[in-house]
């Protein structure tokens, strides 16, 4: 596992590029027919697959006991027990690839198990739960040069502390690493190190944390709460940062929650046309979702984040020990995030969160996989013409109630819950929808308002910024896993989806 040393070893199903995708790469399958004296489809041919395990296996492990630095091995290597034990001395980097570019690149290659293309894409989703479990590092597909491009944060994973994860996101605006771990605040990390840090949090987070971040020029600390999220707060980052004398060589750090880092996110975007900015959020509902994929902004009175721009960050890390300081409530509101990315995600995330898997507080994996789905949605969409939307889930109605209380009387994740039980009424996903409120009950969430006029906050989801025309797309629910931006819903349809929340 990361922090351990020893070689970095690239894992991936076929046509995942791991041969070519560094110079001077170890190669199993190489080795294997070298060792063979004939070509793997020709093994199996002649002795069958069983046997062919059994001589792999031997490979390989003689390989990751060579001290080679970097391995590739083969896309069922993984398969042996043996091999998943002693790639704890290494650090493991999932290639990933979609089944279908996985099949242009194999089919026609002489692969034995790329003759049927069902089977074949059978053989990539049973494999893809054991790379995930395996990796300490998950790379996207890319071109042939990423991997080179994430070596520097690769290799800063062998000195990490133990169980550091490295996400690589990427997007039409950019690409960089996501730290995810515990004890990495503070950590000087490949993305983080650029230029002199100046430090932007808040009067709650700043006291407990502030002194970890290394090499900090100056701390502005900024009222806590989502009504402090304004333009008149960005100018006053923006200005001691010029009082400062920070340059476009330096970088901000957002220490905080999702309000932190909205607003420091926005001040960096705009701050001498655009400096870097290296997120570390230390609220649930920043480490599952608003650090990641660029979107930053201030709210107005009339609506949320009206006022932003997409500016990508440089680094994100992400230290699941900052959730130790939140407050009960912070720690219920932030689940609220959890379950809207379990319900886009589906498959094992929802299982895990449905099943009540580490009760309100989501443990690093569950963190890890929630950032993971964020990131692939942020890579087909980075500006929101599309799949990005589907992040969008019970945000409609759930920012329109935060608009129309003034921001205060709702969490984010509060008002989120609410949004997200509006959003399967309308989905007409009666029996999740129970479910759903289930969980969110448990966590302590509100399943219910009170004392709010429903028809302030459709009025208030009138002005939502996704608005196109006179119309507000809405994202509807299926089944988890099966959900679908950009419906239309009758303005009657929401008025009574949002009267149900409301106490009699």
């Amino acid at each position: 596992m990361a922090g351990t040393g020893g070689s970095l070893v690239l894992v991936g199903f076929m046509g995942a590029g791991k041969s070519s995708a560094l110079d001077d790469v170890l190669d199993t399958d190489r080795l294997l027919e070298d060792q063979l004296q004939m070509s793997i489809a020709s093994f199996f041919a002649a002795y069958g697959e069983a046997k062919f395990r059994r001589r792999e296996e031997s490979v390989v492990l003689r390989a990751l006991s060579s001290g080679a630095p970097v391995i590739a091995l083969g896309g069922g290597s993984l398969g042996s027990q043996d091999v998943r034990r002693a790639l704890a001395e290494h650090t493991v980097v999932w290639l990933q690839v979609s089944p279908e570019t996985a099949w242009e690149r194999a089919v026609g290659d002489e692969r034995p198990l790329a003759a049927d293309r069902k089977t074949f894409e059978a053989l990539h989703a049973e494999r893809e739960p054991v790379y995930a479990a395996a990796a300490d590092a998950f790379l996207p597909e890319g071109d042939r040069g990423l991997v080179a491009r994430a070596l520097p944060a690769l290799r800063a994973l062998a000195a990490a502390p133990p169980h550091t994860k490295l996400v690589w996101a990427r997007s039409a605006g950019g690409e960089y690493p996501v730290y995810v771990g515990r004890g990495i605040a503070g950590a000087v990390l490949p993305g983080a190190d650029a230029g002199r840090a100046f430090l932007v949090t808040d009067e709650h987070v700043g006291p407990l944390y502030a002194a970890r971040m290394r090499h900090v020029q100056r701390t502005i600390t900024i009222a806590a709460g989502e009504q402090h999220k304004t333009l008149a707060a960005a100018e006053r980052v923006w200005r001691e940062l010029a009082r400062a004398g920070m340059g476009h060589d330096d970088h901000v750090i957002a220490l905080g929650g999702g309000v932190v880092g909205d607003l420091a996110g926005f001040c960096a975007a705009t701050y001498q046309r655009g400096v870097g900015v290296v997120q570390v959020p230390t609220t649930v509902v920043a480490q599952v979702d608003s650090a990641y994929g660029g979107k930053t902004g201030v709210d107005l009175p009339e609506a949320k984040n009206y006022v932003g721009a997409y500016h990508q960050p440089a680094a994100v890390i992400t230290d699941v020990d900052t959730l130790d300081t939140l407050s009960e409530a912070e720690l219920s509101a932030g689940f609220a995030e959890v379950v809207k990315t379990a319900l886009i995600a589906g498959g094992g995330l929802w299982d895990r969160v449905a099943s009540g898997a580490g009760g309100r507080v989501p443990d690093a994996g569950i963190i890890l996989d929630c950032a993971r789905t964020k990131l692939t949605v942020v890579a087909a969409d980075e500006r929101d013409g599309g799949m990005r939307q589907l992040l969008n889930l019970g945000h409609t109605v759930g920012h329109a109630i935060e608009t129309a209380t003034g921001y205060t009387r709702y969490r984010h994740g509060e008002a989120v819950a609410l949004g997200l039980l509006a959003a399967l009424r309308l989905s007409d996903a009666g029996e999740l929808r129970e479910q759903v409120a289930g969980l969110l009950e448990r966590a302590g969430l509100p399943t219910r308002m009170s004392a709010v006029d429903p028809a302030a906050v459709v009025a208030a989801a009138r002005l939502d910024k996704k608005r196109r025309g006179d119309e507000v797309p809405f994202v509807l629910v299926r089944a988890p896993g099966d959900v679908h931006y950009g419906q239309r819903v009758s303005a009657d349809a929401v008025l009574a989806a949002v009267t149900e929340l409301s106490d009699p």
